[in-house]
Parts: C-alpha cells; structure tokens; sequence
C-alpha cells in the first residue's frame, strides 16, 4: 500500500489517496483508496472515502507520490545532497572586486 498518494485532477483541487500499487504503463487509470482533501476532509463528490476508486488517466493531471521513507524509522538514507546554488562550495582563490559590488549597493 503507497500511503498519502496526491492526486492533482483536472479543474479540481488536488485529493490526497492510498494506492494499492505503483502504476504501470498498460494501466488506463488510477486505482486508490481512502480519498480525502489536502485538510483530511471527505471530498463532497463521493459517499465514502473507504471506497475504491478509479479515476481514468484522462481526468488525471499528474500523480505526486511522497518520498515517507525519512519517517520510517526501519529505513536509513543518507542526506541528499543540496543542489541549490547557496550550497555551491566557495573557490577559495575567488577575489571580490570591492568596487563592483560598492556600485551594486549605491544603484
């Protein structure tokens, strides 16, 4: 079971769902359970969130599966590793041009 699963629908707002099983490519659509909005709420469209549901790829604007193995406490990963340009390791050899960045701070 692949919990938390977040459904984004076309013109609708996206629902958060349990999926029996990751996708495959010859399915023609998506089969969860346990259907809810962002906030836990039941979506007013169906009677029963403990339903199985199927919703047809062509309703289906993407499928958001949540990485919740940081919470498992059975399960050890090492840190991924930032990617982000503040994390960029500083070249020690860099010289700061004090006049650039003085004409930065006055424009």
């Amino acid at each position: 079971m692949i919990r938390n699963v977040i459904v984004h629908l076309f013109n609708d707002q996206p629902v958060v769902a349990d999926m029996f099983e990751m996708p495959s490519a010859g399915d023609s659509g998506l089969v969860c359970t346990n259907l809810r909005t962002l906030d836990g709420r039941r979506p007013v469209f169906i009677e029963r969130s403990s339903s199985t549901f199927f919703f047809p790829y062509q309703h289906i604007r993407f499928v958001e599966i949540v990485d919740d193995r940081s919470t498992d406490p059975d399960t050890v990963t090492a840190p991924a590793e930032s990617t982000s340009p503040t994390s960029a390791p500083v070249d020690e050899d860099l010289e700061i041009d004090e006049d650039f960045l003085r004409r930065i701070r006055e424009a």
